[in-house]
């Protein structure tokens, strides 16, 4: 049987699987998500190589700033949070029909979470030590930490707001769409504390107090959403007004127009998040909103389908491996020798350098499919024995404390 034959067969039992009422929509726009994130990382967090044969993170944005407005359609954590929230507020309210309680709900939401991140930060914590004594300088390794590190952050900020769900339905209940506003405000007054005039005066650490709000945002938009309280037109003014107010705050405001982290930069919007997160969660919840239809429609092509149904079993292995992936191909090119291979280790300084990046892809993708393969079966429930689930924590632990001890000047600065 051929591989086009194979993907066939595969695409009619994935479609002949999945129930009439199952919202595919929702599972294209998670599948988006998390696919915009793993190529965004791959073209904004590039490697090069030191004296040593120390590896260095870097980015194209310090070099060529005029890309930044390119990273508006790539971070798209926006999208996950609202799918989260719809998500959650509909799953909540299925479990409490059947008479599920609200700990053993958020226990089986948290536990999806949790177990590809935990084994994939255990084996890098058992990797990392194992790596200094092969002779791996120390700050390649600091490399890798801060590369694999920084986009799970995100992971722990989604299981706190998973966990507020019977809050954020409450206060839907009580404002309906208007609930999402209390945090934006709260970001605004934040952002104020931050950049106003008194800035010199304000704790770095102020701003971890948009963590939440900034992208619970996005997380009520989908709990309003899932209520039916967002119709088209709400939608549409959603997508504008969100549009209209980041344009405001980086042509008007001097907020930095990237939304991801530039080396060097004084400010970023990401971590901790300023008002341009759910800003641009605000048009992207509009824009998915109106295009939830449409976007159904095109996912009943059982190719297209499976492709999504497969990213989103497997969604998680995906986001926590991607920056392993490309880790792995940099770290083996600096092992033969071909430091200034064009677009995996040469400086991102040039227009040419994305055409180059984007040549590796496939060899990224087929890394990544790699990892994934070995590893997805984490996601699962797990049937390792207790002493193997301990070490599993210990290690991932490990990871942890290293990782936060290396990323926590970058947070409150």
């Amino acid at each position: 049987m051929t591989i086009q034959a194979e993907w066939r067969d595969l695409a009619g039992r994935l479609e002949a699987a999945t129930p009439p009422t199952r919202d595919r929509a929702i599972d294209g726009l998670r599948a988006l998500a998390i696919g915009g994130v793993v190529v965004g990382h791959w073209f904004v967090m590039a490697t090069t190589v030191g004296p040593g044969g120390v590896l260095h993170g870097t980015s194209p944005l310090s070099a060529l700033p005029a890309l930044a407005p390119a990273s508006w359609a790539l971070q798209l954590l926006g999208l996950f949070f609202l799918v989260g929230g719809y998500q959650s507020s509909r799953g909540l309210e299925r479990a409490r029909a059947r008479g599920q309680a609200y700990p053993s709900w958020l226990r089986g939401r948290l536990l999806r979470l949790v177990r590809p991140v935990a084994m994939a930060t255990a084996v890098l914590g058992a990797a990392l030590p194992v790596l200094a004594v092969a002779g791996v300088p120390a700050g390649t390794l600091r490399t890798v930490v801060v590369m694999v590190a920084q986009p799970l952050w995100f992971i722990g900020i989604y299981g706190l707001v998973t966990a507020l769900t019977p809050a954020a339905v409450a206060l839907d209940r009580r404002l309906g769409v208007l609930a999402a506003l209390p945090p934006l405000l709260v970001v605004a007054a934040v952002d104020l504390l931050r950049y106003g005039p008194w800035r010199e005066a304000v704790p770095g650490f102020v701003g971890l107090v948009n963590v939440v709000p900034g992208w619970g945002f996005a997380f009520l938009l989908g709990v309003a959403w899932a209520a039916g309280r967002i119709d088209r037109r709400a939608a549409a003014v959603l997508a504008a007004g969100g549009a209209a107010l980041g344009l405001l705050l980086v042509l008007g405001m001097g907020y930095p127009a990237s939304m991801v982290g530039v080396p060097g930069a004084a400010r970023v919007n990401s971590h901790p998040p300023s008002l341009l997160v759910p800003a641009l969660a605000a048009c992207q919840s509009g824009l998915a909103i109106l295009l939830h239809e449409r976007l159904g429609r095109w996912l009943r092509r059982p190719g297209l389908w499976a492709a999504v149904a497969l990213a989103n079993l497997q969604a998680m292995t995906i986001f926590t491996w991607h920056q392993v992936a490309s880790l792995a191909l940099a770290g083996a090119a600096v092992v033969a020798g071909a430091a200034g291979v064009p677009g995996l280790l040469d400086g991102p300084d040039d227009p040419a350098w994305l055409l180059h990046r984007l040549t590796w892809f496939p060899l990224y993708a087929a890394v990544l499919a790699v990892l994934v393969a070995l590893a997805r079966r984490f996601e699962a429930p797990w049937t390792l024995p207790w002493p193997a689930r301990a070490v599993v924590v210990l290690l991932a632990a490990g990871f942890g404390l290293y990782a936060a001890a290396t990323l926590a000047p970058g947070l409150v600065s």
